[in-house]
């Protein structure tokens, strides 16, 4: 169990990541978070662009899972609309909800994987589970103290800017 808030990746957006990239990473199961990593923290409705990638990607033999710490039906409900399944309630940074995951997919933590926007509870539950963190940009900080946070990241972005996957 690590505990380091520096990604294993880094890359703009959730729709940066290939299947051939992941299949080249070994990666056969993507846990994403939800909020600012699939859609904003504002609305459930994800872009054209977001669309695209989830249909593609679900034309490949790779996992995907939200592992969300949100209390809300609201991720169930997308989840159950666009044929993704879900943990909710995982106590990132916490390794539960990562564990939990695994466990239901049965896939060692070789071959996993959890992307988020946020160092503190994304990076850091990844890294404790002992699956590669992918760090992305939050879609939007729409809140004084979800800009906060990321400037209290910056340090930390700065030292993974040589993690930066090229596609």
């Amino acid at each position: 169990m690590s505990f380091s808030l520096l990604p294993t990746m880094r890359t703009r957006e959730l729709t940066d990541l290939t299947p051939e990239f992941l299949y080249k990473k070994d990666i056969r199961l993507l846990m994403m978070d939800f909020d600012n990593t699939i859609v904003p923290y504002t609305t459930n409705t994800p872009t054209r662009k977001m669309l695209q990638w989830l249909e593609m990607i679900s034309e490949y033999d790779i996992q995907l899972c939200v592992v969300s710490n949100s209390k809300k039906d609201r991720v169930e409900k997308f989840c159950e609309e666009y044929g993704i399944d879900c943990i909710t309630h995982a106590g990132k940074p916490g390794t539960k909800g990562i564990k939990a995951c695994l466990y239901q997919y049965g896939v060692q933590e070789d071959y996993a994987a959890l992307v988020g926007d946020q160092i503190y509870t994304d990076v850091l539950g990844a890294n404790r589970a002992g699956v590669r963190s992918i760090l992305v940009k939050s879609i939007r900080n729409h809140t004084i103290w979800l800009a906060a946070r990321h400037v209290l990241e910056l340090p930390f972005i700065f030292f993974a800017r040589k993690r930066r996957i090229h596609l």
